[in-house]
């Protein structure tokens, strides 16, 4: 029972032998690896981190060698939102006194 060459009947009627079973078995395997790996790859937040972080700094030193003005001017904008941000803070702070 254990040779290759040993036909079974399936529920349909179609004749696969033992290696046919096996090597769908083994391509179900590799599939559902795959499909692990993606959910981890997709659900692990630290990495995600970690790869969004070093795509934010490629695209950043990309700009400053293409555009060095236009990177000022985002630098200067996100300093100015964040200066911003500080000075309601603050404002509102004082007034709750």
């Amino acid at each position: 029972m254990t040779t290759n060459n040993l036909e079974l009947t399936g529920a349909g009627g179609d004749k696969r032998g033992i290696g046919d079973l096996r090597a769908e078995a083994r391509h179900a395997r590799a599939e559902l690896a795959s499909t692990l790996d993606a959910i981890e790859y997709k659900f692990n937040v630290p990495k995600q981190l970690r790869i969004n972080r070093r795509r934010l700094t490629h695209a950043l030193r990309q700009l400053g060698e293409d555009s060095p003005a236009a990177l000022m001017g985002i630098a200067l904008g996100a300093a100015t939102a964040v200066g911003v941000i500080v000075w309601f803070g603050a404002s509102a702070v004082a007034k709750n006194r």
